[in-house]
């Protein structure tokens, strides 16, 4: 039977299936961080169940840590217990943990791959929604809730329906200054927010082939954007050169053993999807969002659509928009460069490069986060800092920061802010905060010119 890359992965990972129920998967790799998991451990306490396989589970803290004064002692309280609860935790169960000061501390989704934890063809969950990053590896890999967080601590399985398959295939050229942002906001303005529920979706063609690995993991990161439980792209030699010699990749005869199973995640032939679709590439151009969900995004030098629907409007008044106006020319006054989605090293050239012996607008205040403590070092290295400080840019410490205001990085009431992110819901960036998705270079240049621009 010809198989597409989801099947083989899951097949290889099915440990039974219940009959008119759902199917046991068995999980490769864990990643926790201190928000979603403090519920799970106390469900263990109280049940009195042992950690299963602690050595699976790979823990670090992201989204409540400040990105100022890491050194000093944390004063928000809740980020405070929630960060001495999962230390306390990884303790006692012999988990391993980056915490702040670690060299390898950073956004759960930066670091996995960046380390070797993400390996082709694994499972890996999390309890976190933009766990689908790590999908650019050819794995299989989601978020989850805080139940099933304590399911995979006690059997290192989960009870899941599989889902549906989807692919979605890009050929054609891609235009110059069209970015892994800008081809998913495209993907997901084209065929809604809704359109993924109850599929995995592979990426397949020739755009996400030429594509970097920190790109695809752009794209597999914001699938569940438009509803997918995940997203996925078939390893290659690009992937395969990325995980080699990192700090947890397989070495030596292990390495070799992995290599010849890794070449064969690619679907068949003539494998079966439950729904395709297929874009031209050519077509796509720089993406801005400008609703209040990311399927709400347009050429950056398009216009405003109209649209009778309720939640539209909604939206339109929330960012104090109107139909039929273009974006181009608005004043901004808040840049965010990081997240999960953008703050990987190549994200951080791409913007040195549009910034450099320029100078930032005065009305703006620009962010850079790096997504972990390893890029932080690399902008270092390449000296990157001269340039984004030169610039008049802030440079913060790792963390998740503006993506989702959990910490004292929030945009203020009422403010517009050019975000790197993954969501612009309401609310999401602070109270009252008003979210342009784009690119890492389109934010570049929005801080640059004061306002949104080519």
């Amino acid at each position: 039977m010809n198989k597409t890359l989801f099947d083989k992965v899951w097949d290889n990972h099915l440990v039974s299936s219940i009959k008119n129920g759902p199917d046991i998967l068995y999980i490769d790799k864990h990643l926790i961080h201190e928000v979603t998991s403090p519920q799970a451990f106390d469900i263990l306490k109280e049940r009195k169940i042992d950690f299963f396989r602690p050595e699976k589970t790979i823990a670090t803290v992201d989204h409540n840590v400040p990105t100022l004064n890491q050194h000093l002692p944390i004063k928000d309280l809740l980020s405070r217990n929630q960060i001495k609860t999962l230390t306390e935790n990884c303790k006692k169960h012999g988990i391993t943990l980056f915490g702040l000061g670690n060299q390898y501390q950073g956004i759960v989704h930066v670091i996995g791959p960046e380390l070797g934890i993400t390996q082709p063809g694994m499972t890996i969950v999390c309890g976190d929604s933009h766990t689908s990053t790590h999908g650019a590896f050819g794995c299989i890999a989601f978020g989850i809730g805080t139940s099933q967080v304590a399911q995979v601590f006690s059997s290192q399985a989960l009870l899941v329906k599989k889902p549906k398959s989807m692919r979605i295939i890009i050929n054609g050229n891609i235009n110059e200054n069209v970015q892994p942002k800008d081809i998913i906001l495209h993907i997901i303005s084209k065929l809604g927010t809704d359109a993924g529920n109850g599929y995995f979706i592979e990426f397949a063609g020739e755009v996400f082939e030429n594509m970097t690995m920190e790109g695809r993991m752009t794209v597999c990161n914001m699938s569940i954007e438009m509803g997918a439980r995940g997203g996925m792209i078939s390893p290659d030699k690009k992937t395969i050169d990325y995980v080699i010699g990192r700090k947890f990749s397989p070495k030596d005869s292990l390495l070799d053993q992995k290599i010849k199973y890794w070449k064969t995640l690619k679907t068949d032939s003539n494998a079966v999807f439950d729904k395709e679709y297929e874009l031209d590439g050519n077509l796509i151009k720089p993406m801005i969002t400008y609703g209040t969900n990311p399927g709400m995004a347009m050429k950056i030098d398009g216009t405003i659509p109209y649209s009778k629907d309720l939640s539209f409007k909604k939206a339109l008044k929330y960012m104090g928009l109107k139909p039929g106006k273009k974006l181009l020319g608005k004043k901004i006054n808040y840049v965010f460069i990081g997240s999960c989605t953008n703050s990987r090293i190549e994200d951080f050239r791409a913007v040195a490069k549009i910034i450099n012996g320029k100078k930032k607008s005065k009305n703006v205040n620009a962010l850079i986060v790096p997504g972990s403590q390893q890029v932080a070092k690399q902008i270092i290295d390449e000296n990157l800092d001269i340039i984004f400080k030169k610039s008049g840019f802030e440079i913060r410490q790792p963390g998740c920061s503006a993506c989702l205001a959990m910490n004292e990085d929030k945009i203020p009431d009422g403010e517009y802010c050019v975000s790197t992110s993954n969501r612009n819901f309401e609310g999401r960036q602070g109270q009252g905060a008003r979210t342009f998705l784009a690119s890492p270079e389109t934010a570049a240049k929005v801080a640059i010119n004061g306002q949104i621009s080519l």
